[in-house]
């Protein structure tokens, strides 16, 4: 992070490095913590051993955030090969869905997608999206587990 403008730095050859930070006070089953994400000035977001465990709908976790890194990195993944193949997209809504075990960790990620793109045959689709998937940065990082995926045209 640039501590002038607060953006990402960009090193050598466009490299980017983006931030977040946590502030965690306690045990793990009964501390808490925030994360801040460097980029978006909306404050901080709550974590706890309790939602990562046992899931919330108030509290963040750590796969909340993979989610939804993966479902926006898979959509620009697709949107880009779906304008390569002559076909760019109108829209796509994309969610992930990350799964995590206490004691085994995180265990695969879901990826659903559902996108209008005039011209293109359902087959092609799913083979497109399929190859966005493999050409994600945040799938090739996430290689150790096992990623899904359900594409379906609007």
């Amino acid at each position: 992070m640039s501590p002038v403008t607060g953006q990402p730095t960009r090193e050598a050859d466009m490299t980017v490095t983006s931030e977040a930070s946590t502030t965690w006070k306690g045990a793990l089953t009964d501390g808490s913590g925030a994360v801040t994400l460097m980029s978006s000035g909306l404050g901080a977001f709550d974590v706890n051993w309790k939602a990562r465990s046992e899931g919330s709908t108030s509290t963040t976790t750590p796969e909340e955030l993979l989610a939804a890194a993966h479902s926006a990195c898979f959509s620009m993944a697709l949107s880009h090969a779906l304008a390569g193949n002559g076909t760019p997209p109108e829209s796509i809504d994309a969610t992930a869905s990350v799964t995590f075990k206490p004691g085994t960790g995180i265990t695969g990620s879901h990826l659903n997608v559902n996108a209008v793109v005039p011209g293109i045959d359902p087959e092609d689709f799913a083979r497109i999206a399929a190859e966005a998937k493999s050409a994600c940065p945040v799938s090739q990082a996430l290689a150790g587990v096992e990623i899904t995926l359900e594409a379906t045209l609007a």
